[in-house]
């Protein structure tokens, strides 16, 4: 293996040649590499949400965000589906995000939940046909992060503009690194495996239904940042139900060891430091493959920027409380729907290996 073929391991790749170097040699090259890979990854991601801020503003940086998202992850995964229909989705995939989660905030509460509903419901389903690529990781994600950091005015057209330049990137890459791919399963074949005694199609909708419930009840009781209790209940909402329970407890447990380490920090450090803890958070992700791990450092981030907003007891509350309200609603909705449609259909639905 290249150097530069080592470089593409995921951390897990990177963790697991390390744990199977034979010499203290080879450790030691493979240590090297691993911490060459976060340093290059971490100043790219850097460069590149800055460029995204020079050029479209300040406030539409998280679209920088949401394009590199794109970027780094659709450059190997794919829909499971024909190349060409997917690299038209993925255009408008960026619609979609470009434009409902402005809508959805701009209504009422009940409009802002159907609205949020069928943004997702077309990502999900044609962009998530295969559950064990993750891709709702990315794609609500971003949505998510859109709808969290709203714009209007003059900065919401240069938001379209800076969506519509991450569309072209983000398919430019995706055809170029696929277009080889050979896939028989198009839009219309996506449609027809829509059916709702499929274990596929019933996590689809937990992703559909929920996460904007949880984003429309935070709302109702008037809690600051709802966007952490939908990324918290994304987060939870897997294909297999054992996985969704471990990966609950793993983001509650995560959650508050992130924000003892953050108030640990924040005591120990001088106040210069504070803007760069999201920073050590993002090069700690870097270095997490397990989920648990990635909860504590995502953390980090998230509280450097809400101790501005409301105050270090303030956002160490409202982390808290969103996160485990997220996680625990999601939970118990998708055991709740699962039991509900076991019953409708006639057929166990949670917990399939084969979905």
């Amino acid at each position: 293996m290249t150097f530069y073929q080592e470089l593409q391991l995921n951390q897990a790749g990177s963790k697991e040649l390390l744990r199977k170097s034979e010499t203290a040699q080879e450790r030691r090259y493979h240590a090297l590499v691993y911490l060459a890979k976060v340093a290059i990854t971490m100043l790219f991601c850097f460069a590149f949400v800055s460029v995204f801020s020079i050029l479209f503003g300040n406030e539409n940086s998280v679209v920088g965000v949401v394009v590199l998202l794109c970027l780094m992850v659709f450059r190997n995964a794919d829909f499971g589906l024909h190349t060409g229909q997917s690299t038209l989705l993925l255009a408008l995939f960026f619609v979609d995000m470009a434009v409902f989660p402005h809508l959805a905030q701009q209504a009422a509460p009940l409009p802002a939940l159907l609205l949020n509903v069928a943004a997702l419901a077309f990502l999900v389903i044609f962009g998530c046909h295969n559950p064990f690529m993750f891709n709702q990781s990315t794609l609500v994600l971003g949505y998510l992060l859109l709808y969290g950091y709203d714009v209007s005015g003059d900065s919401y057209r240069m938001r379209l503009l800076a969506m519509a330049v991450g569309a072209l990137l983000s398919c430019l890459v995706f055809y170029r690194n696929h277009k080889s791919r050979t896939y028989e399963t198009g839009i219309k074949g996506v449609l027809q495996a829509f059916d709702l005694t499929s274990s596929r199609t019933n996590w689809q909708l937990c992703q559909i239904i929920c996460v904007p419930m949880v984003l429309f009840l935070a709302e109702l009781c008037k809690m600051p940042r709802a966007m952490w209790a939908g990324i918290a209940a994304m987060s939870a909402i897997v294909p297999l139900m054992a996985d969704m329970q471990a990966r609950v407890k793993n983001r509650i447990i995560g959650n508050v060891a992130g924000v003892l380490c953050f108030l640990v920090l924040y005591t120990l450090l001088p106040t210069s430091i504070y803007a760069y803890i999201g920073i050590l958070g993002g090069i700690g992700v870097g270095f997490s493959a397990k989920y648990g791990w990635q909860a504590v450092f995502n953390t980090f981030g998230a509280l450097a920027i809400a101790e501005k907003l409301y105050g270090l007891k303030g956002a160490v509350g409202l982390r808290v409380a969103q996160n485990v309200f997220g996680v625990v609603f999601a939970l118990l909705f998708c055991v709740a729907f699962y039991w509900v449609m076991e019953r409708v259909t006639g057929r166990r639905i949670a917990g399939e290996q084969n979905i």
